[in-house]
């Protein structure tokens, strides 16, 4: 170990690299006393990732060390950060691909060699990578709640997708009469209670017009309208087979769907108890079309720590809101970044679009960038970039957003905003 290799250490006793599977783990230790390196394998167990953890601390005993890997989440990452000894540095796989094809154009890779290279991309590039620093356990928590509620509503909308398909197939009746909302409790407990028009025609009057007022549906017009046209309904199809299955997958999917109502109600609610008291929630809140959905979004979004973030365009590149520019001789492509938290950026480019009917300068921003030719997406994104700039001085100031201050602001700077608000009221 050469001297300028000994001040790269910075402290740490060994760096390692960390190639990780679903399976086994592929180490690389390189000993900052004596630039030996080891190399070791290590079941994806919790018993065996704790004996190698326990093996470090007795070989480093109040040491620090780093440690290298290929992600900043999932299991691995959550059983290592609990671990005050080792700093962990989780670097993007493209980087990691990168830098071995640099040195392999032939793409030749493997999981011990993989390790290799990100002790040395620890070893020599140190001062380009950050340690990962995890938000408090509440914000942590609500990250997670934030992006699980995703996942069930978008599950939500491919059921049902599915759901109107199959009743398209045999009982396109049903569309109209359970109401717009598929995934509602009550056109669940229609489909499951009546999966089929005889099913329903067979019912009485009285117990159809209980089950609407049982599930608060008190529209006097919608009711009578559906039992005036149960008698003159006609069947879309006789085919025995579509009548033999169809009716089972669409309850079936009901049935997912109830459930999938009541998981969603209930993520909603762990949302809405862990953002009103957590003490940034006031800056999100005041952002104008927020609402509960998106605030909470934001705030984990951002996070607690203002050190990771300490400029704007820091937080437009990480969210891949600011578009990348390629050079090459006389060509100039510009283009959105592919390599960004997908989650983050619609989390920003949702909240540009509900923003537009609640913030006067947004709705002319939008209005002006269409006038450009921008097609809406475009547009939206442009926007949310503008709104990431204000939302992360706020976020640093502690300041809450308001609107009449920044409309002044933006009038002092003599921006042509300020005419395009103007314009409409002039002509109301």
């Amino acid at each position: 170990m050469n001297k300028e290799e000994a001040e790269k250490t910075d402290g740490y006793a060994a760096l390692i690299g960390l190639d990780w599977a679903t399976e086994k783990h592929d180490i690389c230790l390189w000993d900052a006393a004596t630039g030996e390196v080891r190399q070791r394998v290590v079941d994806h167990t919790p018993e065996a990732l704790a004996e190698w953890l326990c093996e470090l601390q007795a070989r480093y005993p109040g040491q620090r060390l780093a440690l290298c890997l290929e992600q900043s989440r999932g299991a691995l990452i959550y059983a290592l950060m609990g671990h005050a000894f080792l700093d962990l540095y989780p670097v993007n796989p493209v980087t990691l691909a990168r830098y071995r094809e640099a040195f392999a154009p032939s793409r030749a890779k493997d999981d011990p060699g993989d390790a290799r290279l990100l002790c040395e991309i620890l070893r020599l590039h140190r001062e380009k990578l950050a340690v990962w620093k995890p938000d408090d356990e509440q914000t942590r928590t609500l990250g997670f709640l934030n992006e699980e509620r995703r996942k069930a509503v978008n599950l939500r909308v491919k059921l049902v997708l599915r759901l109107q398909a199959a009743l398209k197939l045999y009982f396109p009746q049903a569309l109209q009469w359970v109401g717009t909302d598929l995934s509602a409790p009550m056109a669940c407990d229609w489909l499951l209670k009546w999966p089929t028009l005889e099913a329903v025609r067979r019912a009485r009057p009285q117990t159809v017009r209980a089950f609407f007022y049982a599930h608060n549906c008190r529209s006097a017009a919608h009711i009578e309208s559906v039992l005036a046209a149960l008698p003159a309904a006609k069947p879309l199809t006789a085919d025995a087979a579509v009548l033999a299955v169809q009716p089972l997958t669409v309850q079936m999917l009901a049935k997912q769907l109830r459930l999938l109502h009541h998981s969603i109600v209930e993520y909603e609610r762990q949302i809405a108890a862990l953002f009103r008291p957590h003490p940034d929630a006031f800056l999100f809140e005041s952002l104008p079309g927020a609402g509960e959905v998106i605030a909470p979004r934001l705030l984990t979004a951002f996070g607690t720590d203002r050190s990771r973030h300490p400029t704007a365009q820091d937080m437009q590149t990480y969210a891949g809101i600011a578009p990348v520019v390629e050079r090459s001789g006389k060509s100039c492509w510009t283009h959105w970044r592919w390599n960004c938290p997908k989650f983050l950026r619609q989390t920003f480019h949702e909240f540009a679009k509900n923003s537009i009917p609640y913030s006067a300068w947004a709705r002319a921003y939008y209005d002006q960038q269409k006038s450009r030719g921008k097609g809406h997406n475009a547009a939206i994104r442009a926007l949310a970039f503008k709104w990431v700039r204000i939302i992360h001085r706020c976020w640093l100031t502690r300041t809450p957003y308001d609107e009449g201050l920044y409309l002044q602001a933006l009038a002092q700077r003599g921006s042509p905003l300020v005419a395009l608000i103007a314009a409409p009221a002039r002509e109301a």
